[in-house]
């Protein structure tokens, strides 16, 4: 075949017939959904993209992102402008997305926890709506790097093994670009694999796994979800996915300014400067990691895609309600930092499209095409929104606040949550409102920014006498989150072994 290796992480999926996959490469509609079967409830369609910021089309945080399928949906739905993920890592963050649990309360607010050991009895939402039912199954990574068997009636790969990834071709030889240090992630790296997509796997299978999946007809409502991988490292992408950016006509990160951390506290800075953006540079490698990463985002959103032109060309576009959302963001030099695990927008902000059809339970008239929605919205509130949009019974205890309103009415300017990003230290957090956001480190360090003059967070405005009230109004904020925060050190064994998976 070529010099390309493969990485064996699950199974071999059968391939997709050949007319599905012309049928899937028709594309997406920006048409609203009609009216589902009548007497029955309509059926969930849950896209995670791992890693994903704002850098899509319709979100305009790169200006040469290409994800048409993204947009496509969002121009058919109601897109969320200002969503935050409940942590900046994975780990918390999907934990709270399929728990309804904030990582704060639960107290699980790294990655290198064990989630079955800090939330041993929680129903995730896949056997929420099992138990009410639907038929739940998922496909490659939307827990932590494991499956949770106990959550789901079937899963792609393999429900009987806690590895949600199906094979995946790398490259032959590591590192393929960034050279490696002892301190770095040991997937920090990008590069071509000599592969077609067909080769590849790894999400080309799961999107492919979906597709079958909303093309078929099915005897009761489904809760279908999806993880995609990329753009999580490593960028490797078949050949000619890759190639679609190149260095050196790529544009640096607009949010990128030299002297950004001058107004930082101390806190910050040691979160922002861990290394790896200095490693780059001297390597020369800043444009083509940007490259690496935009392409990445470009394939990920062929993946979803193929999975949404098989639900609209199949038999439950009319009957399903669709979101595609990220567990957090990503930076690439913002704030002098590359990677995640920071409170400000480049990481907490997501991605958030909700399509829901005409005849829901919790909302008849479903989704209007082409609304934006501007409210602080959080990954918290997915659960109580899906149970409500389904007619299902509430999960008790859940900390998120549904957002059927805003999906009426995405414009209306009286939704007055503040939303909460944990760090991931208990007593460190960001707090976003509609035009404020206020980040608080445990050893008392503040900043204050306003995100409708100041997008990429520049001027910090917490020793500006002409912002102490807006200040003092988050303090107040923030002083009621302490209340509410976990703070005692996790118990033995509650942290798992430092994982190189990140």
């Amino acid at each position: 075949m070529n010099i390309a290796r493969f990485l064996v992480l699950g199974i071999t999926a059968g391939l997709i017939p050949a007319l599905l996959v012309a049928t899937l490469a028709t594309g997406t509609t920006a048409q609203s959904p009609g009216q589902p079967v009548e007497g029955r409830p309509p059926n969930v369609l849950l896209v995670v993209v791992d890693d994903l910021n704002d850098w899509i089309g319709c979100l305009g945080g790169h200006p040469q992102a290409e994800t048409p399928h993204l947009d496509a949906l969002a121009a058919s739905g109601v897109l969320f402008t200002n969503a935050y993920c409940p942590a900046p890592a994975c780990n918390p963050s999907r934990t709270a997305l399929f728990t309804g649990r904030a990582p704060w309360k639960t107290g699980l607010i790294r990655n290198q926890q064990v989630m079955r050991e800090v939330v041993p009895d929680e129903v995730l939402m896949p056997r929420h709506f099992s138990t009410h039912g639907y038929h739940a199954a998922g496909g490659g990574k939307l827990l932590h790097y494991v499956v949770d068997a106990r959550s789901w009636d079937d899963y792609f790969p393999s429900l009987a093994r806690e590895n949600p990834f199906p094979r995946t071709m790398q490259p032959a030889s590591r590192p393929a670009a960034l050279p490696h240090e002892p301190w770095m992630y040991v997937e920090a790296d990008w590069g071509p694999v000599e592969a077609t997509r067909d080769e590849y796997g790894g999400d080309v299978l799961v999107a492919r796994w979906a597709a079958r999946e909303l093309a078929r007809e099915h005897d009761r409502p489904f809760f279908r979800a999806a993880g995609i991988y990329r753009p999580h490292e490593p960028w490797f992408l078949p050949t000619e996915d890759f190639a679609r950016f190149s260095a050196d006509r790529v544009e640096l990160p607009p949010g990128y300014r030299a002297d950004d951390l001058d107004d930082v506290p101390e806190a910050g800075q040691r979160i922002a400067r861990n290394r790896y953006l200095p490693h780059i540079r001297e390597h020369e490698l800043w444009k083509s990691g940007v490259a690496a990463y935009l392409a990445s985002i470009t394939f990920a959103d062929a993946m979803v895609g193929e999975i949404l032109a098989a639900l609209d060309q199949g038999p439950h576009r009319d009957s399903t309600i669709v979101i595609v959302t990220s567990d957090h963001g990503w930076h690439l030099g913002e704030k002098e930092h590359w990677q995640k695990f920071t409170g400000w927008r480049a990481c907490a902000r997501v991605p958030l499209l909700v399509r829901v059809p005409r005849g829901a339970p919790g909302l008849v008239d479903g989704t209007s095409p082409g609304g934006r929605c501007d409210a602080p919205v959080s990954l918290l509130d997915l659960f109580p929104t899906l149970t409500e949009l389904c007619g299902v019974p509430a999960k008790p205890g859940v900390d998120g606040r549904s957002l059927v309103p805003l999906l009426a009415a995405p414009e209306r300017n009286d939704w007055n949550q503040v939303v909460r990003t944990q760090l991931g230290q208990a007593e460190s957090f960001a707090l976003s409102d509609r035009r404020s956001r206020y980040i608080r480190y445990a050893d008392g360090g503040e900043e204050l920014y306003d995100i409708v003059d100041d997008r990429y967070e520049w001027r910090n405005l917490s020793t500006d006498p002409a912002h102490e009230t807006e200040l003092l109004r988050f303090r107040s904020l923030a002083a009621a989150e302490l209340s509410s925060t976990d703070t005692s050190p996790p118990p033995s064994g509650r942290d798992a072994a430092r994982s190189p998976r990140r």
